[in-house]
């Protein structure tokens, strides 16, 4: 198959099918080549975040709807749009071979259309580029209902997060600490010609300058370094936890956090709870990788009772299920799957999972409550609830006052991903 062609059948997976990028992306990719492969999941990338704005475009240029048997089109046309507003791709290349892709698609009927479509933008495009901004400006690359409780929530900082929601991230990396210190990792990346800056505050971080194949990292088949975005780094920061100590991580594939615990605090005993069955053997990939022993359990975080070893764990670390509004800029077809009645039923399932989780941690203990969410009522909300209704939690050192809400585009967040952390302690009241 060719790039186009994939592209093609990806946005249509997504978008019309309902099924998630990071599930789709990777069956297509792994029919390509690994240069075809970083070109079709930043073509997929940059359509899911403008969409409106190739909707719009498309609306112009294409005189009626394409019928469903040949919507295929539509989002070639995506394709073929991308390329010449984003990727820079030459513009005999870029119509050549999506013109080709009809083929591919079989849809050879259509090639005229599609050549005549994407000329026709190279012949408006300033233009149509100008009408464009006016029409759709950034805000409106997010649902209605998001953009609203966003700019209701944070007004002051809402054009950052919608500026950075649309920006492709950095890399973080998490060294080893078992395995290298920082400087020596740092050294090591610059002996191949690799720039990255260490993170002034979370030792072991680093962002790297410009993004490249992981498995080209210095030691990474041996477990010398992770990919984790510096805002999940805090984790065990706040998590505090000390060597001979029961954890749990809930909710925890893929692992990462997991690992950092275990390679950050030797000598705890972790387990590693997953309610789908499907993500654990990438678990058990990572762990292997990293040369780390966890007890990983399947089963359902608010609903202990058959899983349970029926030991109190010292801490618990509890990464909820969440709207995910944080990630947008590495998850963008979320804000097109995500419903505004979700939110709703998160906050529902999250109260489940904290009230479960709370009853197996052991008094003196810190449970830490985290999210990928920049929605206050899956956050500092849920957790005023939860203390308001709990007499024996109360807030724990660092975060004694209140939660720690990471905004995507702000100082704060270090380049970072959108997340929230709360530490609470469980008293003693007997």
């Amino acid at each position: 198959m060719s790039s186009r062609a994939a592209a093609a059948s990806i946005l249509q997976a997504v978008l019309q099918h309902g099924r998630s990028l990071s599930a789709v992306l990777p069956e297509y990719q792994q029919q390509l080549s690994p240069a075809d492969r970083a070109w079709v999941q930043a073509v997929c990338f940059d359509v899911l975040r403008e969409l409106p704005r190739y909707e719009w475009l498309i609306k112009q240029l294409v005189d009626k709807p394409l019928k469903s048997k040949v919507r295929i089109i539509h989002y070639l046309l995506m394709v073929g749009l991308s390329q010449l507003r984003t990727l820079n791709t030459p513009e005999h290349a870029a119509l050549s071979e999506t013109v080709n892709a009809t083929s591919r698609l079989r849809q050879k009927g259509l090639k005229g259309l599609v050549n005549a479509v994407l000329r026709n933008y190279l012949r408006q495009r300033e233009a149509l580029e100008t009408q464009l901004a006016q029409q759709v400006p950034l805000a409106h690359c997010f649902p209605r209902w998001l953009r609203d409780r966003i700019e209701t929530a944070w007004p002051e900082q809402s054009q950052a997060i919608f500026t950075a929601s649309q920006q492709r991230p950095p890399l973080w990396l998490r060294v080893n600490a078992q395995a290298f210190t920082t400087e020596e990792y740092l050294a090591l990346l610059a002996e191949q010609g690799i720039e990255a800056h260490a993170h002034a505050q979370r030792p072991y971080a680093l962002m790297l300058e410009q993004p490249l194949d992981v498995r080209t990292l210095p030691h990474f088949e041996t477990g010398a370094v992770s990919v984790q975005d510096i805002s999940a780094q805090w984790a065990g920061y706040y998590l505090q936890a000390e060597p001979g100590m029961l954890v749990l991580d809930a909710c925890a594939a893929p692992g990462g956090k997991s690992a950092l615990l275990l390679e950050q605090t030797p000598g705890i005993e972790l387990h590693a709870l997953e309610l789908e069955e499907r993500r654990i053997p990438r678990m058990h990939e990572n762990f292997a990788r990293l040369n780390l022993q966890v007890k990983v359990m399947q089963g359902d975080a608010a609903q202990p009772e058959p899983w349970w070893p029926g030991q109190l764990y010292d801490r618990i670390l509890l990464d909820a299920p969440c709207s995910a509004t944080g990630i947008l800029r590495r998850q963008p077809d979320i804000r097109w799957h995500r419903r505004e009645t979700d939110i709703a039923s998160l906050v529902t399932l999250q109260q489940d999972i904290l009230r479960a989780q709370w009853q197996l941690l052991k008094p003196g203990g810190i449970l830490v409550y985290a999210t990928c969410s920049i929605l206050p009522e899956e956050n500092e909300a849920q957790i005023q609830q939860f203390l308001a209704t709990t007499p024996d939690a109360q807030r724990s050192e660092p975060l004694a006052q209140t939660g720690l809400q990471i905004l995507p585009g702000t100082e704060q967040s270090s380049h970072g991903d959108g997340f929230y952390y709360a530490a609470l302690t469980k008293r003693d009241i007997k």
